[in-house]
């Protein structure tokens, strides 16, 4: 794949290390840029050959931001264009088949804040900055932080990060649910391997189907994500995945899952 704003490195643990590549401009989100986002999210998951994306920015920010420049010039039906840009682009990494983790080894403000959100699992250095500083500016999150955060950590703790515009340190952000660990700078790629193999480990169907059971029962009431759940969980019976899971632990032996 050919991309001008985006690299692609193959890991060890199986994993795919993505990073985004625009550092004079601290990685900051255009329209080039998401497109491609959307692109490379869309064709690794036709591919089939990557389960996990792990994935960066590069320089000292993993996404500082929606590129202010452009947006200057915006009027409103242009900005409402770019606001169902990112949208559109940050549901389709959260509602892809593949698994992402976010690495924030630095800003991840604004639009950076609301791609981390979109995808399954963050992990952030111990000099990573978080925050959704739209206000300051006049404005407010327009990629789905307004949605996603509040659904993380609860509308209280979301409505201070969003009203304040404060920017905070990975620790709080850990503290707070926003990340699920936090490590120092040359531990974040190493971590996310370590997260990748587990994962990469167990059933591959299963794993997809309990990230979409998850995220479709979320909005639903308890009785209707039950049925969800019990639904997938007995497809799940049909196929040779769960034959092999099944048989394996009853024979004391690690699993050989299908590809």
């Amino acid at each position: 794949m050919n991309f001008q704003f985006l690299q692609f490195k193959p890991l060890e643990s199986g994993a795919l290390l993505l990073t985004i590549h625009r550092p004079n401009a601290l990685n900051a989100l255009n329209e080039e840029l998401l497109q491609e986002l959307k692109q490379a999210f869309l064709s690794l998951q036709q591919e089939r050959k990557y389960q996990v994306v792990l994935l960066t920015g590069e320089g000292k920010a993993f996404v500082a931001g929606a590129d202010i420049s452009k947006m200057k010039e915006f009027n409103s039906n242009q900005a409402k264009v770019f606001s169902k840009l990112g949208q559109d682009v940050f549901s389709t990494i959260e509602n892809s088949s593949l698994i992402s983790i976010a690495l924030i080894n630095g800003f991840a403000l604004g639009g950076g804040l609301e791609l981390a959100l979109a995808c399954d699992l963050r992990i952030g250095s111990i000099n990573a900055k978080l925050g959704l500083p739209e206000v300051s500016l006049g404005l407010i999150p327009g990629f789905g932080g307004t949605q996603r955060l509040s659904r993380l950590i609860g509308q209280a703790k979301a409505l201070e990060i969003i009203l304040t515009g404060d920017m905070y340190a990975a620790e709080e952000a850990y503290k707070m649910g926003i990340l699920n660990h936090v490590v120092s700078p040359d531990e974040l790629i190493s971590k996310g391997e370590s997260l990748a193999k587990s994962i990469l480990s167990r059933g591959k169907i299963a794993i997809q189907t309990a990230k979409k059971v998850l995220k479709e029962g979320y909005d639903t009431s308890l009785s209707e994500g039950m049925n969800l759940e019990a639904e997938a969980f007995s497809k799940l019976f049909e196929g040779e995945e769960s034959k092999e899971g099944l048989a394996a632990f009853l024979e004391k032996r690690k699993p050989v899952f299908p590809n």
